[in-house]
């Protein structure tokens, strides 16, 4: 079975959305997608007025939010009638589908704010599909420990353990990972499957071939195959993602992405003369 190896490093560049919020964007500085993945932020402060704004209410159509806490309170209200106080260690998986409005607010006026958000494509006969919000509280999770690491599974499988996101039809994983220093992380990988590491603290050795150093804050773009080798150089959290690249055209207008420019129009004719939510 071939390794995988490093195919690009990305420094994330500083950004805002929502009403201002500070963060940090890898994926979705056009035209960087990486099929089937459309955005991937990094939101974090100490400081309140990078986040105290949030995200008022806003419409998304043609994708799938992944929204993951490691620290902070979120308050999260949807025109599907889904909501919920996300606090550390939870996940909002939101599939929107034929069009949803949400609101992510933050539901503290202090203190640390810490998590990220992946977009990720949705095929298109499912585009148009009915919403579903999926809130998955951190006690729902899987966890894999031992001496070395720490695995929390929030999509697909590690070893026996399977995440609350199963039977999905880009059989996503999306693990994060604890690995202390000197020690390794072993795992398989479909070999059709698109493949990030997003590096959070410490440092890392990928692969068997050399690449630069990636230490922080770092975003890791993966080759394909199938065995995976992650050196940890210092104690180290980073977050694996995988998923099945959907291969379809992408037209993308702001909160939407779709499949052509007319289906981004319609969206947009949709929002403004109130039919965009079924």
């Amino acid at each position: 079975m071939k390794n995988i190896e490093v195919n690009q490093i990305i420094n994330p560049i500083p950004a805002t959305d929502g009403a201002g919020v500070k963060l940090k964007r890898s994926i979705g500085l056009e035209p960087n997608y990486f099929d089937p993945f459309l955005m991937l932020d990094e939101f974090g402060s100490e400081n309140k007025d990078d986040y105290i704004e949030g995200f008022p209410p806003h419409p998304h159509r043609g994708i799938e939010t992944v929204t993951y806490m490691l620290a902070g309170d979120f308050e999260h209200k949807d025109s599907t009638g889904g909501q919920g106080r996300m606090t550390a260690g939870d996940v909002q998986w939101m599939k929107t589908g034929s069009g949803i409005i949400h609101s992510e607010m933050p539901a503290m006026k202090e203190g640390r704010l810490h998590g990220f958000q992946l977009w990720i494509n949705m095929p298109a006969k499912m585009k148009m599909s009915k919403p579903e919000y999926h809130y998955i509280d951190a006690d729902q999770m899987t966890l894999h420990k031992d001496d070395e690491k720490q695995v929390k599974v929030i999509a697909g499988k590690f070893e026996n353990l399977k995440g609350p996101i199963m039977e999905h039809n880009l059989d996503p994983i999306y693990f994060d990972i604890e690995l202390k220093k000197g020690k390794k992380f072993y795992f398989e990988i479909p070999s059709k499957h698109n493949s990030f590491i997003y590096l959070i603290e410490g440092e890392i050795k990928i692969g068997d071939k050399i690449h630069d150093k990636v230490k922080g804050s770092t975003l890791i773009l993966l080759t394909r195959g199938e065995n995976l080798k992650v050196s940890a150089l210092s104690n180290t959290k980073f977050l694996l993602v995988s998923g099945k690249p959907i291969g379809e055209q992408i037209a993308r207008g702001g909160p939407f992405v779709m499949n052509t420019k007319q289906e981004i129009l319609q969206a947009v004719e949709d929002y403004h003369n109130g039919t965009f939510v079924k």
